[in-house]
């Protein structure tokens, strides 16, 4: 029998703090803290409201009467950083202070970085973070656009897809290096990647207008069209923007973000309800082939995961579109606490060895590969 670790995983959210105490692979112990608007309406942004969260954390393992002293690490996601390379990272001062200065998105998980650093100095624990949301392993023809200057980012769900993309190579009994998969995570944002032997090669994420609509986003637009709206008067920067990470794609169309409700809505007759249903499919139908094009067709698994991958009207439809590319596994909900302390107990056991964040650029530019004009 080995060692017996003690991680505790943290994963700050837009309301709520997700806690949970795992000792090796086993969880004893979960709570899912909320936070009312006013109490976070309190701070002026969202570093300012590190205190706060730690203090809540603390409080509700103290009463559950976890042994803060016995943690050998806290291990937390990572959202709003510029990008890096997948894997484990040890949070050092540098990797703290830029989550502080939220250098990518503005998003709650900025805090992750933060807190696993906190916690883990209070408590004489390591800290880590676990596949940061910015994780860009991109092939090089996957960054460049017609448009001079601005390339395609890497952006997505790594944490959840890495974390189902392992649990089925495991459950194939091959090792996920060794694997060429889609994987798609389905919730309010939707995001499909190409994983060639270890690597997300490629992926392309709602939040940013890329691939398909999903509940909140609006999905791929016409560029044009986008453009001509900006200039149109109707609409100042910051709704646009919202409209297309936020309150886009179902949202728009329907006035929900709901799969039960929509699915409600298509039992009883609402043929437009089916219509915007069926388009999502559809599309998450045709990324899933873009993405099997970029592994040349050598699939070996499309993977279906994500809170809407409870939909067995969705998995049908997908499973219809695209079951002739290889074989499709379904994984429904998010595996993100789970792969956290995974990520964690790999280290401390020796099974891998941490990353050091620099805060340099994974990709340096074109010029940096030989590549110039």
């Amino acid at each position: 029998m080995g060692k017996a670790y003690q991680i505790i995983v943290v994963n700050p959210g837009s309301t709520s703090t997700k806690v949970g105490v795992y000792q090796n692979e086993e969880r004893r112990f979960y709570t899912n803290i909320e936070h009312s608007a006013k109490e976070l309406g309190a701070f002026a942004d969202i570093p300012d409201q590190l205190p706060f969260r730690r203090d809540a954390i603390t409080q509700a393992l103290e009463e559950a009467g976890v042994d803060l002293a016995k943690t050998d690490a806290f291990s937390a996601i990572c959202t709003g950083m510029p990008p890096m390379g997948g894997g484990v990272y040890e949070v050092n001062d540098r990797m703290a202070a830029d989550a502080a200065k939220m250098l990518g998105s503005r998003h709650p998980g900025n805090l992750g970085p933060i807190l696993a650093k906190d916690l883990a100095d209070k408590y004489g624990a390591r800290g880590f973070v676990v596949e940061p949301s910015s994780t860009d392993e991109f092939c090089l023809q996957a960054r460049l656009t017609g448009f001079r200057g601005l390339l395609r980012t890497s952006r997505g769900h790594p944490l959840n897809q890495r974390a189902v993309a392992m649990r089925y190579a495991k459950d194939i009994g091959r090792r996920y290096d060794e694997l060429n998969l889609v994987v798609v995570h389905m919730g309010g944002g939707i995001s499909v990647s190409a994983h060639e032997r270890g690597k997300m090669v490629d992926t392309a994420d709602s939040t940013r207008g890329e691939g398909r609509m999903a509940p909140t986003r609006t999905g791929a637009l016409p560029a044009a069209a986008v453009v001509e709206l900006c200039f149109s008067g109707e609409y100042t920067k910051r709704e646009l923007l919202d409209k297309i990470q936020k309150t886009g794609g179902w949202v728009d169309l329907l006035g929900t973000s709901s799969a039960l409700e929509v699915e409600e809505r298509i039992a009883n007759g609402d043929r437009w309800a089916k219509y915007v249903y069926d388009t999502t499919i559809y599309q998450i139908g045709k990324d899933i082939g873009a993405y099997a094009a970029v592994l040349h067709g050598q699939v070996d698994g499309v993977l279906l995961t994500g809170g809407l991958a409870h939909s067995q009207y969705l998995i049908d439809g997908i499973r219809d579109m695209i079951g002739f590319i290889g074989p499709v596994r379904v994984y429904p909900g998010e595996y993100e606490m789970e792969a956290l302390a995974a990520g964690a107990l790999r280290v401390l056991r020796g099974e891998d060895i941490p990353q050091s964040y620099t805060g340099e650029p994974v990709f340096p530019g074109f010029e940096a590969v030989g590549l110039t004009q």
